[in-house]
């Protein structure tokens, strides 16, 4: 009997009055949610097919306000403001802070001054949040949340000389300045307080938070075969669960979905029609050598889809970025979106589910990150002379439902002790876990109770020495540039 089996085993046959909760799946909902109910008293068991935690789609940005999408509702803006600031609260270790560049081009159709009134309200929103509890502010000043800069003033900027360490905006906007065609653009251009995420990061403290955490058990190189609902069993759902070459049952009160794109497979198992889409999306890493200075992070728009789809530049350190085309030649891909139809589980084409499970060839690589580089430098002409980083960061999203627009998105609860989180982006995985939260209670399933001292032994007594130095351990384990992994900003 390996070890995971006997701590299942002897999980299950407790008489504690504590519910049991299993969670399946270990990306960004899964963890985050397993390390919310562990802290609220309950007994958690997490099963995660991988070998670490967090390592699905890329994510390197936090989405403080939606800026990246026009084509959402206002609504959903504040509702991923809210959600980014409750995520950074949770992962303070994790974030990169300097500020994006939201930059129009000549040869889109969209006025930048039409970006203004929602700008306007999402920062408004940011005040009366800090207002009602001042711990809110974490985005920088709220004054500061979005500045506009003209021509005239982005060219002042072009004469001076960035700091070895900007504290400042217009610091942080001089590279833009000296080495964008500002020709191509149209005015003025946008900064807003929207930070980076390091997903590498965000993976290491999920991981030392849960291995410190006691009422977590972490099932990793784990796969779940089998789900079934007996409700005249006291804990109703019984999880088959193979690892290590063999099987065991987890018996849980409560059971979660955190799957990720494939939930849909889970929802299967449990008799459970859900439509929902699914994406293939992938995002590249550049060494661009030539370069010393640090960038914010900068945002090209254009039109979704097309060849003129919107160029992203992420810096990290070390003179390495992460960039995005929104083309199917860069991040998207053909037959890349697809819905569930007779089943919850929409299919994805077998050459994208074997990127996933089986890797890239070294010739794809080569040429997606070239046509990567090559859509950034028609901006940043200087960019022409950066080169392949390494692997792509890719994976698929879910999104419930038909509408490929939705990004500001939490949990399906279903019946029988079941629910299904179903977030879009990462920052909304916190305010999944405090509904299920609220839901298990309302089911009338009640946690004990926790002391101060067990909560200040887990998230809080991570350093962001002991967080980078792990995640930089996972880049490096996962075949990735180290640089990835390490703080950069203020």
């Amino acid at each position: 009997m390996n070890a995971n089996q006997t701590q299942i085993n002897s999980l299950s046959a407790q008489s504690n009055p504590t519910p049991i909760v299993g969670i399946i799946g270990g990306g960004v909902a899964g963890a985050t949610t397993a390390l919310h109910l562990s802290e609220q008293g309950y007994n958690v068991v997490l099963v995660e097919k991988n070998d670490s935690l967090v390592s699905g789609p890329p994510i390197c940005h936090l989405h403080a306000g939606g800026n990246l999408y026009r084509e959402i509702s206002d609504e959903q803006c504040i509702e991923l403001l809210k959600d980014s600031i409750e995520s950074v609260k949770l992962y303070p270790h994790t974030i990169n802070r300097r500020p994006t560049v939201i930059a129009t081009p000549n040869h889109d159709q969209h006025d930048p001054q039409s970006l203004f009134p929602r700008l306007l309200q999402v920062q408004q929103h940011y005040k009366q949040l800090i207002d009602l509890d001042p711990s809110n502010k974490v985005l920088g000043e709220p004054d500061d949340y979005f500045k506009v800069f003209t021509k005239q003033q982005l060219l002042a900027l072009k004469e001076q000389q960035q700091p070895a360490h900007p504290t400042t905006i217009e610091q942080w906007l001089i590279p833009f300045a000296q080495q964008v065609d500002l020709d191509t653009l149209r005015y003025p251009v946008v900064t807003v307080q929207e930070y980076g995420w390091s997903v590498f990061r965000l993976s290491a403290q999920a991981e030392l938070s849960l291995s410190l955490e006691s009422k977590c058990q972490l099932q990793l190189s784990s796969k779940v075969t089998n789900i079934e609902f007996n409700p005249h069993q006291a804990k109703p759902w019984a999880v088959s669960i193979h690892s290590q070459g063999q099987t065991q049952q987890l018996q849980v009160d409560y059971l979660i979905n955190a799957c990720g794109f494939r939930s849909g497979s889970l929802d299967n198992l449990a008799n459970i029609k859900r439509t929902r889409l699914v994406e293939f999306k992938a995002a590249y890493v550049a060494n661009w050598d030539d370069n010393q200075l640090l960038w914010p992070e900068v945002i090209f728009h254009g039109q979704r889809g097309t060849p003129q789809g919107m160029a992203q530049l992420t810096p990290y350190g070390k003179h390495v970025y992460q960039l995005h085309g929104m083309t199917e030649d860069i991040t998207l891909f053909k037959n890349g979106l697809v819905i569930s139809d007779n089943d919850s589980q929409p299919k994805l084409p077998t050459p994208l589910l074997n990127k996933i499970d089986i890797g890239w060839s070294e010739e794809v690589v080569a040429q997606r990150t070239q046509s990567a580089i090559s859509h950034i430098a028609q901006y940043i002409p200087s960019f022409n002379s950066a080169s392949l980083g390494g692997k792509p960061l890719y994976g698929a999203q879910q999104i419930p439902g038909d509408d490929v627009s939705l990004r500001a998105t939490s949990v399906w609860f279903g019946e029988q002790n079941y629910a299904c989180i179903e977030t879009v982006k990462a920052s909304s995985c916190l305010p999944a876990a405090i509904k299920i939260a609220q839901q298990l209670k309302l089911t009338g399933l009640e946690p004990s109770h926790r002391s101060s001292a067990a909560e200040e032994s887990s998230n809080k007594a991570l350093t962001e020495s002991d967080i980078e130095q792990y995640a930089v351990r996972l880049a490096r384990r996962r075949g990735y540039p180290e640089a990835l992994a390490l703080y950069y900003g203020q």
